[in-house]
């Protein structure tokens, strides 16, 4: 089997049959070698039948179980951890993201930047529905962060991007609550000086299901991220001592032996 060249990781909670048209559209767009990480929190998740039912008839699907801690960014840290190939995109089970756009974001990332953002707030981009107090704080969060930070783009607070996994490994995920996760690894290369880039966007609200959002819970950790984007510049052995006082267990390297498979 030709090993992948981008890692799919979707996080899901309770997402059941909802999550097959979304994962279908993704299996038929994207076109490079590709792995489809699901990645759940407990083995009774409703989603894990569907996937698994996926997944027999296309191998490029795997449910994987989350051992990190519940909630959003440790399903991504676990995901990312897990991948096998050199570039993962992390992407919603909802399917307000536009899979045509995976592979295009990946091979911005094979082409040399670490964090290749989809944007909502360039030229070309667009939100399409989601709460008015969520689409202004985050679009005046992008706009701030570009403008005075230079973080390479308009759309920090995204989940919707590709990263380098070896530079996800090197400066670590410290973010253990919600989808901080995009707006954490834009401030940690902004710091490093290490390159981002951002296509456009047309992000669409959810038209089932609820969203698992909660702004009150999770804008704390997006302040903090954001701030930390307007520090000094960091040296490698800066960030790589940072990782390690704050490192988790367990070790990145026990996530990628960790599969979920059906009984």
């Amino acid at each position: 089997m030709t090993p992948p060249r981008v890692s799919v990781i979707i996080p899901v909670y309770n997402e059941g049959p909802e999550v097959v048209r979304h994962l279908q559209r993704i299996l038929r767009e994207v076109l490079l070698p590709a792995e489809i990480l699901v990645v759940h929190d407990m083995p009774e998740d409703t989603t894990v039948p569907y996937v698994h039912e996926l997944a027999r008839t296309d191998p490029r699907v795997r449910a994987v179980l989350n051992t990190y801690g519940r909630g959003p960014a440790n399903a991504i840290r676990f995901g990312i951890d897990a991948a096998r190939a050199p570039v993962a995109v992390v992407t919603m089970a909802d399917g307000c993201d536009d899979p045509q756009q995976i592979d295009e974001l990946a091979r911005l990332v094979d082409r040399g930047v670490v964090v290749a953002s989809a944007s909502r707030y360039m030229p070309g981009g667009q939100q399409v529905g989601g709460p008015r107090f969520k689409r202004i704080a985050s679009r005046w969060a992008g706009k701030t962060l570009k403008l005075f930070a230079r973080v390479g783009t308009r759309d920090a607070t995204n989940s919707f991007k590709a990263y380098d996994t070896d530079f996800v490994r090197e400066v670590g995920i410290e973010s253990n609550t919600g989808f901080e996760i995009g707006i954490e690894l834009t401030a940690k290369a902004t710091r490093l000086r290490r390159p981002v880039a951002e296509i456009p966007t047309i992000w669409l609200d959810r038209q089932l299901g609820e969203s698992h959002f909660d702004v009150g819970r999770f804008m704390p950790s997006y302040l903090r991220w954001y701030f930390f984007a307007f520090g000094r510049r960091m040296s490698d052995e800066q960030m790589a001592a940072r990782w390690a006082a704050k490192r988790p267990d367990p070790a990145p390297a026990e996530a990628r032996d960790k599969e979920d498979t059906p009984a």
